[in-house]
């Protein structure tokens, strides 16, 4: 469907010429056509009727089937390049593509039912897109201090806000975020909350991605040269340093309590300085949605409240002005004309975790991967070539241990620990509560041999498998 066309359309204002004019309650026939003309247009109405409602019958059909092929992409809300991301590409069981942080499924539906390669590589290389990387690139200087600051959770208190009283209490901590290239370029802008009160700014990583100079502007237009504490592609979190004090640091909430429906507002920086410290509000849509961000899976809260290009690392507040999430994407989508009042932030529990990695050690350590890419073999290709079901590996990260131990693009993963996988979802869950070092057994087919083995692969840190 054509984005600028709607559902319906209004009919074209000069067609009643062709079957008579409307001159007060009367309808009256063109010049000498008498009664039988009054039935003629009867009739042709009956057809036109006829004809317009098969036409939408016939334009919805092919709606629903374009709908049904194609993908809904998450933009990130960033001022400058905007990306998009495949959401819903219909490989999974699960009816999205969501990809775990290291093994993306970037599936897509084979586009012929009937027709089949010879070979079950050419068919899975077409079924499956490439998978997404993201190269995070940051030239700003680096903060060299030791920092001992820690952000902790705090209690909501007993008294709820109004929207003014929220406003007149959160708004000092929200700054604005400018980015540069070649130093005096101006590049982007996004939003910043003050963490600390000697500096200490949270945004998203997208934020100050493809910069080499950060400035900050606090709310009463103070601005200031930011230097980069770290930043986590991952997460999207990112924690700057200027050289302030006596700052008013926003309070974290406990966002593992809240409940769909529980009245959210953000404040943040929308489309341009114009627009600085713009206040929205909303619910909770959903809570734990598994978004794919840059070839990575994202747990993140959903919410109705608005977003925009700009509002990228702002907060997320409750209605006690505790900040309870990071605002970092919103829905857009190539397949509808537009798509409102679906945005998403990070959890603050998930953001205060990676900030305080961050503000200690400059990364983040501890996250298992296993370096492999993976997408779940569907069951046309099992008819037709003659293969288990399982998850099709399309790529092994070099530098894995998945690599050393000899896995190969083309295996399908049948059982781990064991137990039979179909989705991205069943290694998550077999990886669970594993840690660095430990190790997962995978059963391997390989068609080239028509073998069954196994496989014992030793989960290594995501940062030393991609960086």
């Amino acid at each position: 469907m054509n984005n600028n066309t709607g559902w319906y359309e209004p009919l074209d204002r000069d067609r009643h010429d062709a079957i008579g004019v409307k001159t007060g309650s009367e309808v009256m026939a063109p010049a000498g056509t008498g009664v039988k003309a009054s039935k003629a247009r009867g009739i042709w109405m009956v057809i036109l009727i006829v004809i317009l409602v098969a036409a939408l019958i016939v334009l919805s059909s092919v709606i629903f089937s374009k709908l049904s092929k194609s993908s809904i992409d998450l933009t990130i809300n960033n001022d400058g390049d905007v990306s998009s991301f495949s959401f819903g590409s219909g490989a999974n069981d699960d009816g999205f593509g969501i990809l775990p942080f290291d093994v993306p499924d970037s599936g897509n539906s084979s586009s012929s039912e009937e027709e089949y390669p010879d070979s079950k590589d050419d068919f899975f290389s077409s079924f499956f897109s490439p998978a997404e990387s993201y190269d995070v690139n940051i030239g700003a200087e680096n903060y060299e201090g030791k920092l001992d600051q820690r952000l902790e959770l705090t209690d909501n208190g007993s008294r709820l806000l109004s929207l003014q009283e929220l406003y007149a209490k959160c708004s000092p901590s929200v700054v604005t975020i400018i980015t540069y290239q070649n130093k005096t370029t101006e590049y982007g802008m996004g939003t910043g909350i003050i963490i600390s009160e000697d500096g200490l700014i949270m945004t998203n990583t997208h934020v100050i991605d493809d910069c080499d100079r950060i400035t900050v502007k606090l709310s009463n237009d103070d601005i200031y040269e930011a230097l980069l504490v770290g930043a986590d592609a991952s997460s999207d979190i990112a924690v700057l340093k200027i050289d302030a004090n006596g700052l008013p640091a926003a309070e974290f909430g406990n966002s593992d309590t809240l409940q769909v429906g529980e009245d959210v507002a953000a404040i943040g920086n929308p489309l341009s300085e114009s627009f600085r410290s713009t206040l929205t509000n909303g619910i909770i849509s959903g809570i734990d949605r598994g978004v794919n961000y840059n070839g990575r899976t994202m747990t993140v809260l959903q919410t109705n409240t608005a977003l925009n290009n700009g509002n990228s690392g702002g907060p997320l507040y409750n209605m006690y002005g505790k900040v309870i999430g990071v605002t970092n994407m919103k829905m857009a989508s190539s397949v509808y004309s537009s798509v409102e009042g679906i945005g998403f932030a990070i959890p603050s529990n998930n953001a205060i975790s990676i900030a305080n990695a961050l503000i200690a050690n400059g990364e983040v350590r501890g996250r298992t991967s296993i370096g492999i890419t993976v997408g779940s073999v569907p069951e046309n290709a099992v008819e037709q070539y003659k293969i288990p079901f399982g998850l099709y590996v399309t790529d092994v990260t070099a530098g894995s241990d998945a690599e050393a131990k000899g896995i190969l693009p083309g295996d399908i993963i049948t059982h781990v620990n064991g137990i039979e996988v179909r989705t991205t979802q069943d290694i998550l869950d077999a990886k669970e509560g594993l840690l660095v070092g430990d190790s997962m057994t995978f059963t391997i087919y390989r068609d080239d041999t028509g073998k069954t083995f196994d496989v014992d692969v030793v989960l290594m840190d995501t940062l030393d498998v991609y960086g």
